[in-house]
């Protein structure tokens, strides 16, 4: 694996942030807010006050897409691990493996631009794990400092999430624990633009992102590599140059 093939999963996890957005962007949006101190009413003392203000805020939000991209990464290192360990290694299981990867992605594809919902049944099927994650944020609420951020976000790494499925399908048809954490480390990259303004700008950025235009292009994107993928598979040979654009690596 080279840096060039995670760029691709990196593009995913770009055009999927708008997912994110829905999923997240309330946690994120509470950042701003967290231990936020009263606005001063004299201008010159609100500039002395704004500014570590504002450093404490980047401070956790940071923290916070540090803890979720963390725990994405150690479950692609599980996921990856999978395959390492020898449970992928028959030609068949590691071809249905591929098709179900890029099968995903169209699926993904298909759930942003809202043309069809069926990854939401699968993370209603997640939550029951998430039930059992959840109680552990509340000793972590409010999220005023960075280290209350960083383990929320690691716990809220783990929320049921389509797109995430999508992602570790992809980490797992990696074959070994690093790569799995590094497809899934590029993912993560890929929210973190979105979802690092959001915690910096706050709803304004998240009613421009959620608008439909923005959402048909960024399925759109993500549904081609799908297509792409399975074109792949169908013709069993490689694509030239268009091979750099499949997420999952040809088995």
């Amino acid at each position: 694996m080279n840096a060039l093939s995670l760029v691709p999963m990196f593009l995913v996890g770009l055009a999927g942030s708008v997912h994110c957005i829905g999923m997240c962007g309330g946690i994120v949006g509470a950042l701003s807010i967290s231990g936020g101190a009263p606005a001063p009413t004299r201008p010159v003392i609100a500039i002395a006050v704004a500014r570590p203000a504002l450093q404490a805020n980047v401070l956790r939000v940071l923290a916070y897409n540090g803890g979720r991209i963390g725990s994405y990464m150690l479950a692609g290192a599980l996921a990856g691990s999978l395959a390492g360990a020898g449970m992928l290694h028959l030609a068949s299981l590691q071809v249905a493996g591929y098709w179900l990867a890029n099968l995903m992605l169209v699926a993904l594809g298909l759930y942003l631009m809202d043309a069809w919902r069926g990854l939401a049944r699968l993370e209603a099927a997640g939550n029951v794990v998430w039930r059992r994650v959840r109680p552990l944020l509340k000793p972590l609420m409010p999220m005023d400092t960075p280290f209350k951020a960083l383990a929320v976000g690691g716990l809220w790494g783990w929320v049921p999430c389509g797109m995430v499925y999508s992602a570790l399908l992809t980490a797992m048809m990696q074959g070994s624990a690093l790569r799995g954490a590094a497809t899934m480390a590029a993912f993560g990259l890929g929210t973190l633009p979105t979802l690092l303004s959001m915690g910096l700008l706050g709803t304004r950025l998240r009613m421009q992102m959620q608008r439909r235009p923005v959402r048909i292009a960024s399925g759109l994107l993500v549904l081609g590599f799908g297509l792409l993928g399975l074109l792949r598979a169908a013709n069993g040979v490689s694509l030239g140059w268009l091979d750099a654009l499949c997420v999952t690596g040809h088995p």
